[in-house]
């Protein structure tokens, strides 16, 4: 009922001339004197002008328009409905690899439906509608109109969305937050941070760390003593139950890619004499940057002979030289050509060359008799 008020009213303010234009005075029909064939133009789904809004459809056909988050009660029904047309849904990965068949999406003239039976507490997490933008056969997600809703589906007996696995491995890097998707079935369950050990409660002070109820528990600035074995408790009335175990380990990330530097002991090598290539990289303080080289006696198989050493610089932050030196001894015409050395940490790669020319060792000059 309320959606259909909605579209009569849409279509009710269609013909209403533009404000500040003349009423259009009436147009010859085609094939009569003074008719302009007009182009014709590309169709466009309404989709794209139309505001985008869900609603839950209830029982005896009665229609709620939703919020955030809604919550539904295990075992029942949950059906929603899209204004748009057409629409895409996205769903929690869980009914993603798997629905069971419980999942069902229809789309109708101007509204997509989406429809779960048989709901479970495994079942909470985000429903997404997309309208699409259609030109003829292509269709597109229209992301910034995108709708969606935080759906819980409250468990008596399971606290935490339910998972297959016992321990879950997460890095606890440096360069950005990092999440404990310890997620409740209950927007009304308390959540709490444990330390496996030693056994103590993590305190969640809502400022290094904080708990969402649609996200879990978030650390925003890592640090190395997070590290180890956590796990988030939950309790609902008499009701207390602990989530699946994160193995949290502590990665230094870089800030950046690194800025290798090369410089080669000559640019010019007499035949016969020794040759350095040194690579050297200057970054943050316990970030490993692996160096490899790239060189022009790899075509008959000379090994990669290298220094490889790190040590600390001085400076306001923390910071570290990593060099590695390519040795090349006994210089012959086939190590003529571009060294390239490759700087690699967890950011990214780049790449520097030189270029070193071979001069052919002169003949002495012979003796006159």
């Amino acid at each position: 009922m309320y959606l259909t008020l909605g579209y009569c009213q849409q279509h009710a303010q269609d013909p209403k001339p533009t404000p500040g234009r003349k009423p259009k005075s009436t147009t010859p029909k085609p094939g009569q004197p003074g008719a302009v064939t007009a182009k014709p133009k590309i169709k466009v789904t309404p989709a794209a002008t139309r505001q985008t809004f869900l609603t839950q459809v209830l029982n005896k056909g009665k229609f709620h328009r939703v919020g955030d988050t809604l919550s539904v009660r295990v075992g029942d029904t949950l059906e929603l409905r899209c204004k748009g047309k057409p629409v895409q849904w996205s769903v929690p990965p869980y009914l993603e690899e798997d629905d069971e068949g419980r999942l069902k999406t229809v789309q109708h003239e101007r509204y997509g439906t989406l429809t779960l039976f048989n709901s479970t507490g495994a079942d909470t997490g985000e429903y997404t509608c997309y309208p699409m933008y259609c030109e003829d056969t292509e269709c597109r997600k229209e992301y910034n109109k995108a709708v969606k809703v935080f759906v819980f589906f409250p468990d008596p007996q399971e606290l935490f969305v339910p998972s297959s696995n016992y321990y879950e491995v997460i890095q606890l890097r440096t360069n950005w937050p990092t999440v404990l998707p310890c997620q409740v079935t209950s927007p009304d369950a308390k959540v709490t941070l444990h330390r496996e050990f030693p056994p103590e409660e993590v305190a969640v002070d809502g400022a290094e760390i904080t708990f969402n109820v649609k996200r879990g528990i978030t650390i925003h600035r890592p640090r190395p003593h997070y590290a180890g074995a956590l796990f988030c408790v939950a309790s609902l009335g008499n009701l207390r139950q602990s989530s699946t175990k994160y193995m949290l380990i502590y990665v230094n990330y870089p800030m950046a890619v690194p800025a290798p530097v090369i410089q080669a002991s000559s640019t010019s090598v007499v035949e016969g004499e020794n040759l350095q290539v040194s690579c050297t990289v200057t970054g943050e303080q316990g970030v490993v940057v692996d160096i490899t080289w790239d060189y022009p006696g790899q075509q008959i198989g000379r090994p990669p002979y290298t220094q490889d050493n790190v040590w600390p610089v001085g400076g306001g932050a923390a910071r570290q030289q990593s060099q590695s030196i390519l040795l090349v001894d006994g210089v012959r015409e086939v190590d003529q050509g571009i060294y390239t050395c490759t700087a690699q940490n967890l950011q990214g790669s780049k790449s520097v060359s030189a270029t070193v020319k071979v001069v052919a060792k002169s003949k002495p000059k012979k003796k006159k008799p």
